[in-house]
C-alpha cells in the first residue's frame, strides 16, 4: 500500500511579491544583467523545507537572479555576503544594501522599490611614478 500523495506547500513569495521584485530590478539578475532564466534570490537564507517566517518573502529580502549566479551565490557565500546579495541572520535585510551589476548599492525597500546610494569609488594605491 502505498503513503497518499500530500500536496507540497509552496513556501515561496506570492505571485504579486515576485512580479513587483522583478519589476524593481528591472527583470534582468542582480549579478550579472542578463534576463535569462530568471529565478528569485532569498538573500537570508530559508530553512529546510521553507520558513513560515513571514519577513522571508518580503520585497527586502528577495533579488532577481538567473539560474546559474543564484547557484553561484550558494556556491560562493563570502562573496555573496560582501555584495549584499545574502545576508545572515538575525540581521534585517532592509540595512543592507545590494550591489547591482552597475556597480551601484541599492537599498531595498519594504513597498518594493530600491534606493540607490551610489557606487562606490575605489582607490587603488600603486607603484609610485
Amino acid at each position: 500500500m502505498t503513503a497518499p500523495r500530500t500536496r507540497s506547500r509552496n513556501t515561496g513569495p506570492s505571485q504579486a511579491v515576485r512580479a513587483l521584485v522583478f519589476a524593481r530590478d528591472g527583470h534582468q539578475c542582480v549579478r550579472c544583467g542578463t534576463g535569462n532564466t530568471l529565478t528569485i534570490q532569498h538573500r537570508t537564507n530559508r530553512a529546510m523545507g521553507g520558513s513560515s517566517d513571514p519577513a522571508i518573502n518580503r520585497p527586502t529580502n528577495l533579488l532577481t537572479a538567473c539560474q546559474d549566479c543564484n547557484q553561484w551565490f550558494e556556491a560562493n557565500p563570502a562573496a555573496s555576503y560582501a555584495a549584499g546579495w545574502k545576508v545572515r541572520r538575525p540581521t534585517d535585510p532592509a540595512h543592507v544594501p545590494a550591489r547591482y551589476p552597475t556597480g551601484e548599492l541599492r537599498t531595498l525597500e519594504a513597498d518594493g522599490t530600491s534606493r540607490t546610494l551610489g557606487v562606490p569609488v575605489v582607490i587603488t594605491i600603486g607603484a609610485r611614478r
